[in-house]
C-alpha cells in the first residue's frame, strides 16, 4: 500500500509539473492582436471595468462622430455592444472609479477639436443600471485631454478648448462628492498628451510616490516631446527628460513604474509606429519594438500589465482602423 501511495503522490505530481510546462511563457516587448473591432473608429476613449474594455464614441468611416458602445473581453477575445452615450461624441477622456466609467469632455458635433461644440459634459456609466447619468461639468469644457485616476480622483490634464487654445489646466473630480477642483497647471500647455499613472520606487514614509506622467502633445508651437511629472502630494509639476520624438495623440498608459506610448502623429500628420517607455525613476526613455500598424489617435487601455490600442487612422482625419494592438511588456 505504501508503494502505491507513493506512486499515486508521484503521478499527481507528474502532472501538476506538466500543467506548468504546459503554461505559455509571456513573450515580452512583443505586440499581438486582438479580434477586430465591431465599428472602426478613431479618438474614442477607452477604459476598463472589471475585465472588460470599453471604447466609447470615436469618428466613423463616414468622418461623424458616433455614440456607440463597443466591449471588448480580453479572456475570450470577443465584442458586444454596450449601452451608447445619451450624445455623439469624439475626443472625450475616459476613467474608472470603484467601477463605474465615466466619459469627459470632448466635440459632439465635429471631427475635429477646435470649434465651438467642444462640450463640458460628463457621462457616468454604472453597471450595475447599465445606464448613463449626467454629473457635475467640467468647469473649463475641454477637448483630447490628458487623463488619470489617483485614489479615486480624476485628472483631467490639458486639452483644446473652443477657441483652440492648448490648455494648462489640470482640472480633478471627486466622484464621491460630484466636485470639481481646480489644480497646479501644466508647465505648458497641450493636447493629446501621453499621459499614465505611474508608480517610482521613491517612498514618502511608508506610501510609495505615485507620480502622473504628460508627455508629448500638441502645444500653441506645433508637436512637442515636452515631458512633465505630477505629484498630487504636493500639486507640483515638475519637469523630466523630453522624449526623443515630437508627438501627439499616442496610445498611452501607465505599467508599474514605466508610462508607456506608441505610435502617435509627428510633423507632417504622419502616423508613427514608435513605441517607447519612459522610466520616471532614471528620468530616461527607451524604444521598443514597433507597433505592426501605424496609427494615430488610437483608444488606450491598460489591462493585466499590458497596453491595448483600438483602431486610430493612419493620416490625420483618414479612414479610421478597427484593428486591436496588444503590447506585452
Amino acid at each position: 500500500m505504501k508503494t502505491i501511495s507513493v506512486l499515486a503522490a508521484l503521478l499527481v505530481l507528474g502532472g501538476a509539473f506538466a500543467a506548468v510546462a504546459q503554461t505559455p511563457t509571456v513573450q515580452h516587448n512583443t505586440w499581438m492582436s486582438g479580434a477586430p473591432m465591431q465599428t472602426p473608429v478613431w479618438a474614442a476613449a477607452g477604459a476598463v471595468i472589471k475585465d472588460e474594455i470599453y471604447v466609447v464614441g470615436g469618428v466613423n468611416s463616414t468622418g461623424t462622430p458616433i455614440a456607440d458602445t463597443q466591449i471588448y473581453s480580453p479572456a475570450t477575445n470577443t465584442w458586444s455592444t454596450g449601452v451608447p452615450l445619451p450624445t455623439t461624441l469624439q475626443g472625450g477622456s475616459a476613467a474608472v472609479v470603484k467601477n463605474v466609467l465615466y466619459i469627459i469632455g470632448g466635440n459632439e458635433s465635429s471631427d475635429v477639436c477646435n470649434t465651438e461644440r467642444i462640450t463640458n459634459t460628463v457621462w457616468a456609466y454604472d453597471p450595475k443600471t447599465n445606464a448613463w447619468s449626467s454629473k457635475s461639468p467640467l468647469p473649463i469644457a475641454t477637448c483630447d485631454a490628458g487623463i488619470a485616476v489617483k485614489k479615486d480622483i480624476i485628472y483631467v490634464i490639458g486639452g483644446v478648448d473652443a477657441n483652440n487654445n492648448r490648455l494648462a489646466t489640470v482640472q480633478s473630480y471627486d466622484p464621491a462628492t460630484d466636485t470639481w477642483e481646480e489644480n497646479a497647471s501644466l508647465l505648458n500647455g497641450k493636447s493629446e498628451p501621453s499621459v499614465g499613472r505611474v508608480g517610482t520606487i521613491r517612498a514618502r514614509g511608508h506610501e510609495p510616490l505615485v507620480v502622473i506622467v504628460a508627455a508629448d502633445g500638441f502645444t500653441a508651437s506645433g508637436w512637442s516631446t515636452d515631458n512633465e511629472g505630477y505629484d498630487a502630494l504636493t500639486n507640483t509639476w515638475t519637469s523630466l527628460a523630453p522624449d526623443t520624438e515630437a508627438r501627439n495623440w499616442a496610445c498611452a498608459g501607465g505599467i508599474g513604474t514605466k508610462l508607456y506610448a506608441a505610435g502617435g502623429q509627428r510633423e507632417g500628420d504622419v502616423a508613427l509606429s514608435l513605441t517607447e517607455s519612459f522610466t520616471v525613476a532614471k528620468n530616461t526613455w527607451k524604444k521598443l519594438a514597433p507597433m505592426p500598424q501605424a496609427a494615430m489617435a488610437a483608444a488606450a487601455a491598460v489591462h493585466h500589465g499590458r497596453l491595448y490600442c483600438f483602431g486610430g487612422t493612419s493620416t490625420y482625419k483618414g479612414a479610421p482602423l478597427n484593428n486591436v494592438q496588444i503590447y506585452q511588456p
